[in-house]
């Protein structure tokens, strides 16, 4: 069964075509970070409007590379939600065109479902129960998956999720966008422990918050900006606290880098790893664009104890072929959409 995905949740124009909701024949992703990136984040504007130029060549050229044509199709999956209205709307249109004129299936996915069903895109499949660390720009969830279709939501962000204060902190550091690969690459050059900026455990909660890291950055580099000229302070880079050996002007911003990633993998560290211990589960999945971050696949690894998956990186961002496969396999649980099938940008997982 060959399912065509499309994908316009953000400003990733994408389409893939994937055979039994496991084999990928093509995977096609138009992405529009350069045209983004001197407004520091994403224009739902120009992001929309990039979209209906894109659609039809991305379609075409993932069409030509897994060498079939509209006609050899079984069913059309595409992204509902969550995302930008405007953008969702252009991917839901044409998917609702091509399924009424070529007669096949049409079936709505939710965005952070196909990143957890971009696990199922790898070598071997996962197996259940299997919790789900799903950590993006807009999204930081953890899901329990005791079979396809049955979800728990433990966990959620509160306020800035994972991505979206890599975002935000490299633009504080002057690290420029998109803020995740940026921080990461900056990071590798500087100390983790430079700095320990604070951490949101939340007591016993699976739930996560990142906007006072986010605040401790900024207040830290204001700080630092002051010493630089001249004023003094001394705030130790070990606590936090005044009067350490070292002052805030010798922290390097690699070293900053550094040390905030380390807060953030920290925390989704161990929420994940109390998680999988307390649900017994069998494997831990990662999914979205924070998933490809080098350190957090290491630490994973190092602190569970079960075994710890995750797709490439290009599986990890946006892109259709997740949402060609978790358009299979909600086929064959039956759950297909009429041609009333309509965008929610806040559309909810559980």
């Amino acid at each position: 069964m060959n399912v065509l995905g499309i994908e316009t949740s953000c400003d990733e124009t994408a389409a893939a075509v994937v055979a039994d909701g496991h084999c990928i024949l093509a995977n096609v992703v138009a992405s529009q970070v350069k045209m983004h990136a001197a407004f520091g984040g994403v224009v739902p504007e120009v992001a929309s409007r990039q979209h209906l130029l894109w659609c039809i060549p991305v379609l075409k050229r993932a069409l030509a590379e897994a060498q079939v044509h509209l006609s050899d199709l079984s069913a059309v999956a595409v992204t509902q939600g969550p995302g930008l209205a405007g953008s969702l709307l252009v991917g839901v249109n044409l998917a609702k065109a091509l399924a009424f004129a070529y007669h096949l299936p049409l079936i709505g996915v939710n965005h952070l479902e196909g990143h957890l069903y971009a696990n199922w895109l790898t070598e071997s499949e996962p197996s259940f129960p299997l919790l789900c660390l799903i950590v993006s720009g807009g999204h930081s969830d953890l899901i329990l998956m005791t079979d396809h279709g049955k979800y728990q939501r433990l966990g959620r962000t509160l306020d800035d999720a994972a991505g979206e204060a890599f975002d935000k902190v490299a633009r504080i550091l002057g690290l420029g966008y998109p803020g995740g690969p940026a921080i990461q690459a900056a990071a590798k050059s500087g100390d983790a422990t430079a700095y320990r900026f604070p951490r949101a455990w939340l007591g016993q909660s699976y739930n996560f918050s990142f906007s006072g890291l986010k605040t401790a950055v900024l207040r830290l580099m204001e700080a630092r900006a002051v010493e630089q000229q001249g004023s003094g302070g001394g705030i130790s880079p070990q606590t936090g606290r005044v009067g350490g050996k070292r002052s805030l002007a010798e922290l390097s911003i690699a070293d900053l880098a550094a040390s905030f990633q380390e807060a953030i993998v920290d925390v989704l560290v161990e929420k994940t790893r109390r998680a999988a211990v307390e649900h017994r589960v069998r494997q831990v999945a990662l999914g979205g664009g924070v998933a490809s971050n080098v350190r957090l696949r290491q630490r994973m690894r190092e602190r569970i104890e079960v075994a710890v998956i995750y797709p490439p990186p290009l599986l990890c961002t946006d892109n259709a072929a997740m949402i060609a496969s978790c358009g299979y396999f909600r086929w064959r649980m039956g759950r297909v959409d009429g041609l009333d099938l309509d965008v929610i940008p806040n559309l909810r997982f559980t």
